[in-house]
């Protein structure tokens, strides 16, 4: 009976866990969706401020350099995150707020990164706290930490499976956990994505990409599938080209903490204001790339997908930190809109399938690549979709494009 009613409560409180990661992530987008309005459309609709973009980023990396200098070079990256709760089995929280300041600021002045870095480091940290005060439970720290970050990727990609299946697929054999750990982790999962919704409900606001439609496509539509995947994985080699590329100034430069955030600004703030659409996440661009497609046409289409793929790296690299999932995405969207007017295919079938590729050879994992990219593309295209994502993991990245 004791250990059935320790179940139940440890249950109850897995519940509880996700109802306030729920809250947490959803706070934190809504808190910066607001800082966002109001220093990119109030402020500029007040006072006719010239390079408006290029002073704001600019000075924006001077103050998160002096940030992190004070505070720490955080959020880590969510590999790094996710690496550090499964080698040790939790994550320090002491660096709790300086880190929810880390990643607020990158975002709110246009940085070209995602909120989901910043997020996993804050709940890993929560719920390792939770852990060390509920002695009870100090043996289930570790699974605790593990439920935590899986119901953030969840709700925040509005993905429960994704939020499931990322932390568990391994670039070798992917096991998963027993029943008993499968409830628990879908209990906090469901709670969390629940109250995530029902706040947006509440206060009457929508946050996270749109899903795309997609008219039929016929049998030869289909024999694209191949040239597209290869061109998304092209764009995949051109990330790490990147990523290799911004690491040397960042290794050098790694001590003047400062600099490098200012220099990551200047260049936020250049890049914005020549080309607007490669500054931000680009989750709520997608939807107006789609609409404008043919205006802005397929050369300035692969034009911004390149520029934000550096620019992405850019900021990670000189300290403006955040996850790289909702740039990623963007830039397939582009790549994929561009193809569609020079092949003269659906476009919503290009951008799926480059976009998996991209996304599928940068994290390596198939099946949590395309249940992320579900929650954008129609559920018709997942055969297509899960052939892309399982090409761009098979054909292997050169150990020369990878960062240490």
């Amino acid at each position: 009976m004791n250990k059935v009613k320790n179940n139940a409560v440890f249950l109850l409180y897995t519940m509880l866990l996700g109802g306030i990661v729920g809250t947490i992530v959803w706070g934190f987008l809504r808190l910066m969706n607001l800082g966002i309005f109001f220093l990119w459309d109030y402020l500029p609709s007040q006072f006719d401020f010239p390079l408006y973009t290029l002073c704001l980023c600019t000075l924006g990396g001077v103050l998160i350099g002096f940030w992190k200098r004070k505070f720490g070079d955080y959020p880590e990256e969510l590999h790094v995150v996710l690496g550090t709760v499964k080698k040790t089995g939790r994550y320090s929280y002491h660096n709790v707020f300086s880190t929810l300041g880390s990643a607020l600021f990158p975002l709110l002045i246009g940085a070209s990164v995602g909120p989901e870095a910043g997020l996993t480091g804050v709940i890993a940290g929560l719920c390792s706290w939770i852990g060390d005060k509920l002695k009870r439970f100090q043996h289930e720290i570790t699974e605790l930490t593990a439920i935590g970050l899986s119901a953030t990727l969840g709700t925040i990609f509005k993905s429960p499976m994704f939020g499931f299946i990322e932390p568990i697929e391994s670039d070798k054999d992917t096991v998963l956990p027993k029943t008993s750990k499968i409830v628990l982790y879908f209990t906090a999962i469901l709670s969390s994505f629940g109250v995530f919704i029902l706040l947006n409900r509440l206060f009457g606001v929508k946050m996270g990409m749109e899903s795309l439609a997609a008219e039929k496509q016929d049998f030869l539509s289909y024999l694209y599938a191949v040239p597209l995947t290869l061109i998304g994985i092209v764009a995949g080699y051109l990330f790490f080209v990147f990523q290799k590329l911004t690491s040397v100034p960042n290794n050098k430069l790694k001590k003047f903490v400062v600099l490098r955030a200012a220099a990551g600004g200047l260049l936020l703030g250049i890049s914005g204001t020549f080309i607007p659409l490669t500054m931000f996440s680009g989750e709520h661009q997608i939807g107006e790339v789609m609409e404008s497609m043919k205006d802005i046409g397929a050369v300035m289409l692969i034009a911004v997908a390149v520029v934000k793929l550096l620019l992405t790296n850019i900021c990670i690299s000189s300290g403006l930190k955040g996850g790289h999932f909702f740039p990623v995405i963007f830039c397939g969207v582009c790549i994929g809109c561009s193809m569609s007017l020079l092949l003269g295919v659906n476009a919503v079938f290009c951008a799926a399938v480059v976009t998996t590729a991209l996304v599928g050879h940068t994290l390596k994992k198939p099946i949590a690549t395309v249940l992320l990219l579900m929650i954008v593309f129609p559920p018709r295209l997942i055969p297509v979709m899960l052939f892309a994502a399982i090409a761009a993991r098979t054909i292997p990245t050169p150990k020369a494009l990878l960062s240490e």
